[in-house]
């Protein structure tokens, strides 16, 4: 048989066959790895997606978690319900964000952010124990359609409570599915292009085959390699690694596009939530957190270069009369033009070395770098009070405010960013005891102070129940003839072991730790008690009134009317043998309200009496608008008044005014019988000081009635 022979045309259909077969061979191996990679791709971008937004939110639920932690320490130590709601409400309102729960201690809810704190009390699910060592960081926990993060509230070493915000998923969970959605179309479309590259290949036989090999490594594998790597970058946070520029028309390059526009959405995402998380909303300065993290790397610079900062914690004095008088609003106007020379007076001092952030409230913190630290320190602070001392002006007012300063250096007082802050806020509150308007520099003696403070506030939780609290007496009387009309009830502690503790030294602390109220109470309903006493033992003195200092936060509370109703029925008291006292400041907060429970108290037939009259802020204008049975003129008068003709003008102007409004006066501090006889003079009805007697016990009050001498005017 005779062998077959091809020609050069079968050659030739074969050779076309062969490479035909080659390179649909090559073709269908390219497409088997092209599909590959773009599941890759798939999977690459859906957990890149996946991965950057719930790490995003979890990086801002922690944030968040932190912020608000610390915002309530104060709060939830001082168990300040309408701040916690404050914080709980402004939180709750943040985008996402579904619930927010406030606990105590023992996981029990105590605010969860709306008006009528509907779960108050209930038990927060799921709590994790209390660690020390976990405390200061975020706890992040994935449910079903939300994530929890739980933070720890902690003062000092001790853990009084904790926050939880809860983070609805759903729509993270639908922006994801709709990236993956977007490539998925991407996808398609570039499948589609390939299959009709593919099919043009087929026709283009070895060489075409080898430009579409060139074409497809250089147009898919390139860009999806420059994808991944970007995407690489956005889960790493490293976004100006990012290159990603296409001026292709094609779907990829649309795909290129619309990938480096969520790079930047993400950026801009994460930059708006560092600066809302970094940042002062009111100010514009920075927060707390921005300050903790600033003076971290401060300190960590300062210990490479041995040189010195100053830390300088700046409180407003009297801030709360703003907000109180004016309105939130206005404190707001206040504190952001406060702000403004803060920051301006420290950096002209301080040539631009300096920082200045809001710690807080009506609270500021400056700091300074210089090679002479507690220098530029002292010129800082002039500057700051200097400039705080001038008039605010806001509603058509001018406001008087002014600055307490602590300085605390590194490293000679602290070594820490919290000892640092610590140091500075004792050395304020030094500063404000000093008589404000002024700064002092810490000293380690301040510690023994703040000490003393904290341990006289924890003895005093307990006064009321080991009866330490007493009430001790201060007569009343006439001026003219100088008969015994009633007396004042004067609080007393007796400490086991400091003695007996004057007012002074222990109700600014009652009214800061909550404790105000329950005193009042006892005080009122215990004077009342000793009232009747008196009467039964002294005969002359049935008809003595007593009267008993109310306090601000007692008129707030807006049960007053109750307390004292309680205390002259448990007692069987006249009412009108009792004088509720308050004082100008008490009145400020809102004078209709006020004067509405003013006028209830008067309604059951207990008399005002307005006390330390012409040191407040107001002055006579209250006798025209709060209902008033007297005023009490103010000490620092009274002992002035055979000195000062000022104070002569001024005494003689309020009695005249309250006795053209039909109401009572009496003086405090007399002390001498020419002041007793000027008042008298002057037509002042009642007096009280140590020219009549000094404050006594009721026991030893009785026994002066019985043998008291008559005073003469």
């Amino acid at each position: 048989m005779m062998p077959i022979r091809l020609g050069l045309q079968a050659r030739f259909m074969l050779a076309m066959l062969a490479t035909l077969l080659v390179v649909v061979a090559l073709a269908l191996a390219l497409w088997q790895r092209q599909s590959q990679t773009f599941r890759e791709l798939t999977q690459l971008s859906a957990e890149s997606v996946h991965e950057l937004t719930f790490d995003e939110l979890a990086r801002r639920g922690g944030a968040m978690a932190a912020q608000l932690a610390d915002r309530l320490v104060n709060p939830i130590y001082y168990l300040d319900l309408d701040r916690i709601g404050e914080f709980a409400a402004a939180t709750r309102s943040q985008p996402d964000v579904a619930y927010v729960l406030v606990y105590d201690p023992q996981g029990r809810i105590i605010h969860d952010g709306t008006r009528n704190i509907v779960s108050y009390g209930e038990p927060v699910v799921g709590l994790p124990a209390p660690d020390p060592e976990t405390d200061s960081a975020a706890l992040i926990q994935w449910g079903s359609g939300v994530m929890d993060a739980t933070h720890a509230v902690v003062l000092g070493d001790e853990r009084i409570g904790g926050v939880r915000i809860g983070f609805s998923l759903k729509a993270l969970q639908a922006q994801q599915a709709r990236a993956q959605a977007q490539l998925a179309q991407r996808q398609e479309q570039a499948t589609y292009t390939y299959r009709l590259w593919l099919a043009g290949l087929l026709g283009l036989l070895l060489i075409l085959a080898s430009g579409l090999s060139l074409l497809v490594s250089r147009g898919m594998v390139g860009p999806i390699r420059m994808l991944a790597e970007a995407a690489r970058h956005v889960e790493a946070g490293r976004y100006r690694q990012i290159a990603l520029e296409s001026g292709r028309r094609d779907e990829m390059g649309a795909l290129i596009r619309a990938f480096s526009r969520m790079s930047d959405s993400v950026e801009r995402h994460e930059r708006d939530v560092r600066r809302m998380a970094y940042t002062d909303a009111l100010t514009g300065l920075p927060n707390r957190l921005a300050l903790r993290e600033l003076l971290d790397l401060k300190l960590i610079h300062q210990h490479a270069d041995g040189q010195g900062l100053a830390l300088l914690f700046i409180d407003l004095d009297d801030f709360k009369r703003v907000n109180d008088t004016l309105g939130h609003e206005a404190g707001d106007r206040v504190l952001v033009r406060v702000a403004e020379r803060i920051r301006d007076s420290a950096r002209l001092i301080a040539d631009g070395n300096v920082q200045v952030a809001r710690f807080g409230g009506d609270e500021f913190v400056a700091v300074v770098e210089s090679e002479e630290p507690r220098l530029r320190a002292a010129r800082v602070a002039d500057a700051v009070i200097e400039a705080l001392l001038e008039p605010v002006h806001v509603g058509g007012r001018d406001l008087f405010l002014g600055s307490s300063i602590g300085i605390t250096v590194f490293p000679d007082d602290a070594g820490s960013t919290s000892q640092l802050i610590k140091n500075g806020d004792i050395a304020m509150y030094q500063a404000k005891l000093s008589g404000k308007a002024c700064y002092r520099f810490y000293s380690r003696v301040m510690d023994d102070a703040m000490a003393d403070r904290v341990q006289l506030e924890h003895d005093l939780r307990g006064a009321l129940e080991r009866h330490e609290l007493r009430l001790y007496y201060q007569p009343v009387v006439s001026t003219h003839d100088g008969s015994l009309h009633g007396m004042e009830a004067l609080l007393r502690w007796e400490h086991p072991q400091r003695g007996l503790i004057m007012p002074a030294a222990f109700v600014e602390v009652a009214e800061q730790c909550g404790l105000i109220t329950p005193i009042g109470a006892y005080a009122l309903e215990q004077a009342c008690r000793d009232t009747m006493a008196i009467a039964a033992a002294c005969p002359s003195a049935a008809n003595l009134f007593v009267s008993v200092n109310v306090s601000a936060r007692q008129l707030r509370s807006g049960d007053l009317v109750e307390v004292v109703s309680h205390a002259i029925a448990r007692t069987g008291l006249p009412a009108s043998r009792l004088r509720v006292e308050l004082t100008e400041t008490a009145l400020l907060g809102d004078e209709v309200l006020a004067g509405a429970l003013l006028s209830r108290l008067r309604g059951i037939g207990v008399r005002v009496w307005l006390d330390d009259f012409g040191t407040g802020f107001s002055g006579l204008s209250h006798l025209r608008r709060v209902p008033v049975d007297g005023v009490k003129i103010d000490r620092s008068f009274v002992a002035d008044l055979l000195d000062d003709p000022d104070d002569l003008a001024l005494t003689t102007a309020i009695i005249a005014l309250a006795h053209s409004l039909g109401i009572g006066v009496v003086a405090e501090g007399v002390e001498d019988v020419e002041q007793l006889r000027v008042l008298a003079r002057h037509g002042c009805d009642l007096a009280q000081g140590f020219l009549v007697a000094r404050p006594m016990p009721a026991s030893v009050l009785i026994d002066w009635v019985q043998r008291r001498p008559v005073l003469v005017a």
